[in-house]
């Protein structure tokens, strides 16, 4: 008995001396695991970067957009051209393909860091869109088309100690009517689709009021406010053509503006200048070639100059100027979650802060029936200063929360093009010269002036939160330009109209967007 404890004393001991020696090699206790911390300093989805002080959210967007009879922009207002950019369909005739366009803007992804320093909060913002779309609107039935997946950056900027710095919105836009509508603004020129590059400052005097001075890009990337000034002595201007002539860009522009931020919604006032310069003059003086000299120059260009040249002098500087004002009120007349909200933007000189449809517009109806418009900043001729253009705009919204899961909205707006004596002369001489409208004389006499008007509603329906699926449908009129005049279109004709003459008047438009996009913390 003794000798069987002493062999089952011995294997414990066995036992314990190996545990032992296997403990003894095993490494040391791991350190907690460090896990992600909620950030409530900023408000829902910031959390801490492990091991840092500074709080991010990552947000995105998944959508399919799908439209009938519209342009990026809106319903076939086009036809050939606007901005200087082909449009294959808008032609009205049994050229053109199924107008359904799937949009692009598939998807989007955003980045927002902050950090608290003795300063304040230090940010920074960075949100990418992806473009990928296909469209059933080419002539000769070649739709379907897919292009290519391009990424966009709209938003790239720093803010600090009351600065912002970079790819951002505007600080003249105040009222974006893409919260009320899937259509493409058209009656004002929001930067919010697509941001703008820029240094601003922003002083906050407390109770929700406050001012801010930016200098932003005035053409120079893509989303600046662009340049249109044109040079009427060149045949420049055609159907659903035209060329500028402008200045280079050698300055931002400056913006202040003025706003009260209240829980009943805002008000505010916004002004800029803008450099609506043009280049140099030509050796044609109107219609005709002929040999001029310049006053104060001393400088004579041949009857054959063809082109803009240095030696030919130039226009004084011209500076345009846009103002506007814009208000925003919650719950109006005591209807919880309703709004109504409208901005109306005035300008001189610096047409693309009141509408982004800046160039020229060719809109055909059915058979021979054209309406056009040509939208520039400022027109000179040899010799002459540049003559601004005046162009305003409205638009607003009313949204109606019928319960948590239905809204709907109504908007409209309009925008004007003016030109003074002056242009007005110089443009029908021009066209007349170009056979583009004969004798640029239309029901009125010589009537370049031109506007556009448009109403829709878009009803949004939520079935579960940060879900939405909406239907969108609006019309559009084009008041024309040389209203009652006649159109010539020579040589083989344009796209698939033919050439001949064409009868000018207003024409409109319809059309609608089927929209289902999921949001995430964007």
């Amino acid at each position: 008995m003794n000798s069987v404890k002493r062999v089952l004393l011995g294997s414990a001991a066995g036992v314990f001396v190996v545990a032992g020696a296997q403990a003894a090699d095993l490494p040391l206790k791991a350190k907690p695991v460090e896990y992600v911390k909620v950030c409530s300093l900023y408000g829902a989805g910031f959390w801490y970067v492990p091991g840092t002080d500074t709080c991010i959210k990552i947000g995105s967007y998944a959508k399919l957009q799908v439209e009938y009879n519209m342009s990026g922009t809106g319903p076939f207002m086009q036809g050939l051209a606007n901005n200087g950019n082909g449009d294959a369909g808008g032609r009205a005739n049994r050229f053109d393909s199924s107008p359904f366009t799937i949009a692009g803007r598939q998807f989007g992804v955003s980045f927002d860091l902050r950090t608290q320093t003795e300063y304040g909060t230090l940010r920074s913002y960075v949100d990418a869109i992806a473009n990928a779309g296909g469209n059933d609107n080419n002539a000769g039935g070649n739709g379907n088309q897919l292009s290519a997946v391009t990424l966009v950056n709209t938003r790239a900027f720093i803010q600090f100690a009351g600065f912002t710095a970079g790819r951002m919105r505007s600080f003249f836009d105040m009222y974006f009517q893409g919260t009320y509508a899937f259509s493409g603004q058209r009656f004002g020129n929001d930067t919010s689709p697509n941001g703008i590059i820029g240094l601003a400052y922003t002083w906050q005097f407390g109770g929700g009021l406050s001012a801010s001075v930016s200098l932003e890009d005035n053409s120079q990337s893509a989303g600046g406010r662009g340049r249109s000034e044109v040079n009427l002595s060149q045949p420049n201007l055609g159907i659903g053509t035209n060329t500028f002539d402008s200045k280079g860009v050698q300055f931002f522009d400056p913006v202040l503006n003025l706003r009260l931020d209240q829980a009943w919604g805002f008000v505010g006032a916004s002004a800029a200048l803008h450099d609506a310069s043009a280049a140099y003059y030509t050796g044609n003086v109107g219609p005709a070639p002929g040999n001029v000299v310049f006053p104060g120059d001393g400088v004579s260009c041949a009857p054959t100059t063809t082109s803009p040249l240095e030696t030919c002098g130039h226009p004084g500087d011209k500076f345009g100027w846009a103002a506007t004002a814009a208000f925003l009120v919650n719950n109006p007349l005591g209807l919880q979650g309703d709004a109504i909200a409208g901005q109306a933007v005035y300008s001189k000189g610096a047409a693309a802060y009141a509408t982004p449809n800046w160039g020229p517009w060719a809109v055909f109806g059915a058979g021979n029936n054209l309406a056009l418009g040509w939208l520039e900043e400022g027109v000179f001729t040899s010799g002459s200063n540049v003559e601004l253009t005046t162009v305003w705009s409205f638009n607003a919204a009313y949204e109606h929360r019928w319960n948590p899961q239905w809204r709907t909205s109504i908007y409209g707006g309009m925008f004007g093009v003016q030109y003074d004596d002056n242009a007005k002369v110089a443009l029908c001489q021009n066209l007349a010269a170009a056979r583009v409208i004969t004798a640029a004389t239309a029901r009125f006499g010589c009537t370049p002036n031109w506007s556009m008007s448009g109403v829709g509603s878009r009803t949004l329906w939520n079935p579960v939160p940060d879900l939405d699926v909406g239907f969108d449908v609006v019309w559009y009129h084009i008041n024309s330009a040389f209203d009652g005049g006649t159109a010539i279109i020579g040589g083989t004709g344009l796209g698939a109209k033919p050439p001949g003459n064409y009868a000018i008047g207003g024409q409109n438009a319809i059309g609608s967007v089927f929209r289902i996009q999921r949001n995430f913390l964007y």
